[in-house]
């Protein structure tokens, strides 16, 4: 990206981003409350009398094709291409902001994260395709264990109110800020479908067009939004998952400090701003309800005793807590990065726990790996739900037995 990310951010921008940060957590938390209320709501719906009606909205058939453009065809696939960009656009500017002024600015302070990020990604994905065996259809979804959701596991870290400190809900965020580029560079890399070089080509001069903007120090966001929209569309055509075009776009806005302190922060902050709470309150539950409506009928409770559901619990439920634990450690033992004050040893297993739910960012790559199939994608999303609801359970327990008040 264009503004330096190596040297350490100056004093009173990371204090803005501190306060940002801090208004980060109480509007995840409460999204997370949110997620978890849209979510029940799917489940419910769809395994009531209601689950025609419901399956009808989000399959309902819309026109999908505009002047030559193939556009989702259906509420589901709107959802998932079209307000899921506005997602990974807000997580871009996370990322971005994190990086150039917040917690990820250092090398200090994003070596241990990463670290932790890493192990947390590559355990579950080899659990997951050790369990899946030789099936090479489910093991296109080895990602789907590797994701953390930051607003649903700060909204269970939020019941446990002062046991645990700030410094825990920062690490528990930054690692799955991190784990959330992973899974922007997995979704890129290993989810592309058929490549059309001529929409590519288009997409990659919007980018070019977006960094001109950058350089040339245009700071009104209008722009680079309607870019953002152009390079939607293009990669919608090329067969890269269109969500992309939201990342590139978050990372192409300026972040720049001009040594004022504005209130309004800089652009990135004031976007960030403005799109949070329709994420967190709007598109993260709407997701949610598209895509948790698992119809239970005729699934039995050995159902989740083998194959994608089993390799998905264990990827979230066991994988995560071990890989994140085990980058922990090898951090700590070996001193190249300390764990932040007020964050102890025995904590660990507790925060690698909680980042075991997976929810969003999952069902979103489940969507990818299995498209149309059904089958394995209702399994799947059985094993999410399962993996992630176990993973809320044991980290609440964890941290509530090692975690006291008097450790804030």
């Amino acid at each position: 990206m264009p503004e330096p990310v190596t040297k350490p951010a100056p004093r009173h921008m990371r204090s803005r981003a501190l306060r940002a940060l801090q208004a980060f957590f109480r509007l995840e938390a409460a999204g997370g409350m949110m997620l978890i209320a849209a979510a029940t709501l799917a489940l419910v719906l769809a395994n009531s009398p209601l689950q025609p009606m419901y399956a009808g909205w989000r399959d309902l058939p819309l026109p999908a094709a505009f002047l030559g453009l193939h556009l989702p065809a259906s509420p589901l696939h709107w959802i998932n291409d079209g307000l899921m960009a506005v997602f990974f656009l807000l997580v871009a500017l996370e990322i971005k902001r994190e990086m150039v002024s917040g917690q990820l600015s250092g090398r200090n302070s994003v070596l241990l994260p990463l670290v932790c990020a890493f192990g947390g990604m590559a355990v579950p994905g080899i659990l997951y395709l050790t369990l899946v065996g030789s099936d090479s259809a489910a093991r296109a979804g080895w990602a789907i264990p590797t994701a953390t959701d930051i607003a649903f596991s700060l909204g269970v870290l939020a019941l446990l109110g002062s046991r645990v400190s700030n410094s825990l809900r920062l690490l528990l965020s930054t690692i799955a800020i991190a784990d959330d580029l992973g899974a922007i560079l997995i979704i890129a890399f290993f989810y592309a479908g058929q490549l059309s070089w001529l929409a590519l080509a288009c997409a990659v001069c919007t980018w070019l067009t977006m960094l001109a903007l950058n350089r040339l120090g245009i700071r009104a966001v209008a722009p680079y939004l309607l870019l953002g929209v152009v390079m939607w569309i293009c990669m919608l055509q090329s067969g890269v998952h269109a969500t992309l075009a939201g990342v590139v776009t978050g990372m192409m806005i300026p972040h720049r400090d001009d040594g004022d302190e504005v209130a309004s922060g800089t652009p990135l902050e004031s976007l960030e701003h403005a799109l949070h709470p329709w994420v967190a309150y709007a598109i993260l539950p709407l997701f949610a309800f598209a895509n948790a409506g698992l119809a239970m009928d005729g699934m039995h409770a050995g159902d989740l005793l083998h194959g994608i559901p089993l390799a998905v619990i264990a990827g979230l439920a066991i994988g995560k807590p071990v890989g994140i634990c085990a980058g922990a450690l090898i951090c700590h033992l070996s001193r190249i990065a300390k764990l932040p004050a007020g964050v102890s040893l025995r904590a660990l297993p507790g925060l690698g726990m909680l980042c075991g739910i997976g929810f969003t960012m999952s069902l979103f790559i489940a969507s990818l790996a299995f498209g149309a199939d059904h089958a394995r994608f209702d399994g799947a999303v059985l094993g999410v739900l399962c993996g992630s609801l176990l993973s809320a359970l044991l980290g609440l327990a964890w941290l509530r037995l090692v975690a006291k008040p008097a450790d804030q």
